[in-house]
């Protein structure tokens, strides 16, 4: 039972959204933008429509097979943080794309939200004043990651675990856009500009 928790979260993690959603309008996600197979990419490929939905069911993705998980095994066991790493190596590394994936910021958040709602909502208090003052969203993605992280070993020993151990594979996957920081060359893009500006179009 516990195996097969681990095995569908990590497929679950697989699905790959931010691909088949472009995919389904025509565009390879793989070639537009970054290439990354991300929520964001797919913002600024196709607009804030279709980044939402994007970034919501990667969010999900994690989401729902975690809290499932926390419901039967309980918070204290580890069976329901082994579900989040597994679906978020799924989002990094999917089955259905030869192993190639996104950062996994979405998914990681949906975990938080599953498992320590607190430090999802540390993660946005950091990420929000970040992404908008800097426009940088791997930075405010990285600290976010970085401080909610910290802040779990504070709650539980597990959760800090857990959630530093996906800061680190974030970390990893954001190594470009770390190099990009440092040198200057990151670009910039405000996410929350643009979905304000796409709701006030669409109304």
């Amino acid at each position: 039972m516990k195996i097969l928790f681990l095995i569908i979260s990590y497929v679950c993690g697989s699905l790959p959204f931010s691909f088949i959603v472009p995919w389904l309008k025509g565009v390879d996600i793989r070639k537009v933008g970054s290439g990354n197979v991300g929520g964001t990419n797919v913002l600024r490929a196709l607009g804030p429509k279709y980044g939402a939905i994007c970034i919501s069911l990667d969010f999900l993705k994690s989401f729902v097979p975690v809290l499932i998980a926390r419901l039967l095994f309980g918070i204290n066991s580890w069976i329901p943080y082994l579900c989040l790493i597994l679906a978020v190596l799924g989002h990094n590394y999917s089955l259905f794309l030869k192993f190639k994936g996104g950062k996994g910021v979405s998914s990681t958040l949906g975990g938080y939200f599953a498992l320590r709602p607190l430090l999802g909502i540390i993660f946005l208090i950091v990420w929000i004043p970040v992404e908008k003052t800097t426009k940088y969203v791997s930075l405010a993605s990285l600290l976010g990651l970085f401080i909610s992280a910290i802040m779990g070993f504070f709650i539980d020993l597990k959760a800090g675990i857990t959630f530093l151990i996906l800061f680190l594979l974030s970390a990893y996957k954001h190594r470009s856009n770390i190099k990009r920081l440092i040198e200057g060359t990151e670009s910039k893009t405000d996410i929350l500009g643009m979905i304000k500006k796409g709701k006030i179009k669409n109304e």
